[in-house]
């Protein structure tokens, strides 16, 4: 008796549970208004009293979400700790408009300090640092960081970029060596920069953020579908996606987050805009090394709900209530969160702000920041976005006082790199000029005053301050 093959289909049942993260209106409200400056902060304000009958500026300063002149403490006094905000972008909601080119990764810009008047070409070099390059690679990284264009694009192609620097700069290279270190240019901040066309710019900003819930989607319809998306041809993306309404919505609102011109709003230096900033805090130190952080409100007034609306039970006026509520309560949340986080910035660099000198700031990360405060991380990073801080020393973005380690003295106590910086300043400007101090001999002082500093990182370090080697300073 002959056997049949007998074919048995299994039907096989897969239960994925995924965990998301659903934030609620009141929770979006605060993180939005976390995220804005103060003048954005006050245009806010502005457009919910317009849009909400119900909600008007308090007669009294004393009532309100915030208090009159703005939230105010010596910081020695303000030991308590709130509750904790931590919510992240993973959401439905827009990022708001200023933070161009923002995206949801905990990436290295949120741990990197620059000064806020240099150009984009400087703070690129800058970031040369964090990086292991050759000395050849880091001539082709400057060639290429000088080939961006006003909206930090890279136009010209690698092929004709080679054949220009053997011509005009004497670099011997090709375009397969430009690429490479291309793909290194590309993990620069601020996301996007050195992309050769708008394809690449936006997908390489969606590629670097790991923790946006519809990246593989972004990546597929960029890669896939770049010119039904120029065209915004939504429906046909729905179809060629498999996605629903839901999804292509969520995507369209994604998009809006990315910034096609990266370098746009960095190529020039900002003296004009610096003159014109105002600053989220002001910080001042008494004679006697007190310390007061004040959040500063601009021309914010106190909000109230109107009394007209006190008893009302008409359903829609009741609805512009609650939101108005809901919005003073979020103004009130927001004071206490920037207030709890400018203090431990404070705490955590106080000889800075006793004493006005760059060199006495300490290694500070957000994670340190976020542990004085009991925030999470992606709190500290919104707080710390966009916003300044004015002190009897000048004005400083808060992202300045966020320091990396370089090194460590005799004593065990972490160095910064502008303290590296300043050391070696002060060197090369007492040496003897007709016997100018080599990078050996710097490494050598420096290691005598205690810092465990290399030769190499000493020539990293001297470059960066556009100080040229010994034999052309005679």
């Amino acid at each position: 008796m002959s056997q049949r093959n007998i074919q048995i289909q299994e039907q096989t049942q897969t239960q994925q549970q995924v965990q998301v993260q659903q934030m609620l209106p009141q929770q979006v409200m605060l993180v939005r208004l976390t995220e804005m400056p103060v003048e954005a902060l006050q245009h806010r304000v502005e457009l919910e009293c317009m849009e909400n009958p119900w909600l008007e500026a308090s007669p009294d300063p004393s009532e309100g979400g915030e208090n009159g002149e703005g939230t105010s403490s010596p910081l020695e006094r303000d030991e308590e700790r709130l509750d904790d905000a931590t919510y992240d972008y993973r959401s439905e909601e827009d990022m708001p408009d200023f933070l161009t080119g923002a995206s949801h990764s905990n990436n290295a810009a949120e741990f990197m300090s620059y000064d806020d008047t240099l150009s984009l070409t400087d703070r690129l070099r800058e970031q040369m640092a964090d990086f292991d390059l050759t000395d050849h690679e880091k001539e082709l990284m400057e060639y290429l960081i000088g080939s961006l264009d006003e909206d930090g694009l890279l136009k010209k192609s690698l092929t004709i970029l080679a054949d220009e620097a053997e011509i005009y700069q004497g670099l011997n290279t090709n375009a397969e060596e430009l690429e490479r270190v291309l793909k290194v240019l590309w993990q620069f901040d601020p996301p996007g920069i050195g992309a050769r066309s708008l394809q690449e710019c936006l997908l390489i900003q969606v590629q670097r953020d790991e923790k946006n819930p519809c990246r593989e989607l972004l990546i597929k319809m960029l890669s896939k579908y770049f010119d039904d998306f120029i065209h915004k041809r939504w429906q046909r993306l729905q179809q060629r996606l498999h996605i629903n309404q839901a999804q292509i919505e969520q995507l369209q609102r994604e998009i809006l987050k990315l910034n096609p011109r990266p370098g746009g709003t960095l190529g020039a230096k900002s003296a004009d805009r610096a003159q014109s900033i105002q600053p989220d805090f002001l910080v001042d130190t008494d004679e006697n090394g007190t310390i007061t952080v004040t959040l500063s409100r601009g021309n914010q007034p106190s909000l109230i709900i109107s009394p007209d609306a006190e008893g009302e039970q008409n359903a829609f006026v009741r609805q512009y209530v609650e939101r108005g509520q809901m919005f003073i309560n979020a103004l009130k949340q927001r004071s206490e969160t920037m207030m709890r986080t400018m203090q431990a910035i404070v705490t955590l660099q106080k000889p800075f702000f006793q004493e006005g000198d760059e060199t006495l700031l300490r290694p500070m990360r957000l994670e340190d920041v976020a542990t004085a405060t009991g925030y999470d991380i992606s709190t500290i990073s919104r707080v710390s976005n966009s916003k300044y801080v004015e002190t009897s020393f000048g004005t400083y973005p808060l992202k300045w006082f966020f320091t990396h380690r370089a090194a460590q003295s005799d004593e065990g106590d972490d160095v910064t790199a502008r303290q590296v910086m300043a050391a070696l300043r002060r060197y090369i400007e007492q040496e003897d000029k007709a016997q100018p101090l080599s990078d050996e001999r710097l490494a050598q002082m420096l290691h005598a005053d205690g810092f465990n500093i290399a030769r190499r990182t000493i020539a990293k370090y001297r470059e960066q301050m556009g100080i040229p080697v010994a034999r052309m300073r005679k």
